[in-house]
């Protein structure tokens, strides 16, 4: 694997809508911990989430950042940490500069694109873990593999819109994704003569 790209909202941490302010962060259980798998194997995990909150005029992108930050010091005191955080603040019906449609909103792959360009990573031997039909839509434009978890909207999303597409896997949450990833990590890395 080369890279885990992990949405936010309902993958890391509880979905409350729209989260902006620190105070409301709770992570999910395990999150942390699966995290911290991927880091003792050098697998970077990026965070790519669309935040049209910023254009809707929920919060401001000073918030999200600052969010993230608790996010990630939340992380680090178990030992877990990000290598990369991505965002997209647009939204088609949004107010003002963010009232747009563009290719950072996901479904659409820009950012996974973005990040992959930045850090230099092969999408086509990466894997997105989102809990909505347009993160699994935005790794599969790309060739990722992708993890559906039925944490945050997932289950919803699942009941809905399983007949329009298919993940490469649906998994409980990102800890057993996680375990899913490896298990089959282990299949395809077999050491030569084994």
């Amino acid at each position: 694997m080369d890279a885990i790209f992990l949405d936010r909202d309902g993958v890391l941490n509880e979905e409350i809508g729209y989260a902006s302010d620190p105070k409301d962060l709770r992570l999910i259980t395990g999150a942390t911990a699966a995290i911290r798998v991927f880091n003792e194997r050098s697998i970077p995990v990026v965070v790519v989430s669309n935040q049209s909150g910023i254009a809707r005029g929920y919060h401001t992108e000073t918030d999200t950042k600052r969010f993230n930050a608790a996010l990630s010091k939340a992380l680090q005191k178990e030992g877990a940490y990000v290598d990369g955080w991505y965002y997209c603040p647009h939204h088609p019906d949004g107010k003002g500069e963010y009232a747009k449609v563009c290719d950072c909103r996901k479904p659409m792959p820009g950012l996974l694109r973005r990040a992959a360009d930045e850090m230099s990573l092969d999408l086509s031997r990466s894997v997105v873990i989102g809990d909505k039909a347009s993160d699994i839509a935005a790794g599969i434009a790309v060739g990722c593999q992708t993890v559906l978890v039925l944490t945050g909207h997932g289950a919803n999303e699942w009941a809905v819109w399983r007949e329009d597409f298919q993940p490469s896997h649906v998994a409980p949450d990102l800890a057993r994704a996680t375990e899913w990833l490896l298990a089959k990590w282990r299949r395809i890395c077999r050491p030569i003569g084994s």
